[in-house]
């Protein structure tokens, strides 16, 4: 494809990334963060839990919650408060969108088959353009940024 030469030669969009896991005892919709480049301090200070690491919970919207635009998410992550609201336009695909409340950063997540492992791919300053990152994921154009972040990623 003529576009692809095009993003690998561009400059790069993401730049932090986080991979929940849903381990056995934790409630469904509870993901601790097994690896991670360590690097967005939002979620380093809001998703630290009391034994010291990180968590957050993924789930369907609560009504209580407010929103900023008309559309309502599908999908929320929370950690006592709203973090993130994840939209999925496609049911059948392993990807989502969405922005980090209060910044002007942007999200891709990326879901496991089975939802026990959700990947947050952050791109900060470019919460305006999630659809269009949201896209480029669908069509597999960014991956070579998502494989770089995970190189980078260290277990926690």
């Amino acid at each position: 494809m003529i576009f692809n030469d095009y993003y690998k030669g561009r400059g790069i969009i993401f730049t932090d990334y986080y991979r929940g896991e849903c381990l056995p005892g934790n409630p469904k919709t509870r993901y601790d963060i097994t690896a991670s480049t360590g690097s967005y301090e939002l979620f380093e200070y809001k998703l630290r839990n009391k034994k010291g690491g990180l968590s957050f919970y993924f789930s369907d919207a609560p009504q209580f919650f407010r929103f900023a635009s008309k559309e309502r998410p599908d999908k929320c992550i929370s950690k006592s408060d709203n973090i993130s609201s994840v939209f999925v336009p496609d049911p059948s695909a392993p990807l989502a969108y969405g922005d980090i409340n209060h910044t002007q950063d942007a999200i891709i997540i990326v879901f496991s088959h089975d939802y026990k492992t959700i990947e947050i791919f952050i791109a900060r300053g470019q919460k305006n353009n999630r659809i269009n990152l949201y896209f480029l994921a669908v069509h597999l154009d960014i991956l070579h940024e998502f494989e770089l972040l995970r190189k980078q990623a260290k277990s926690r």
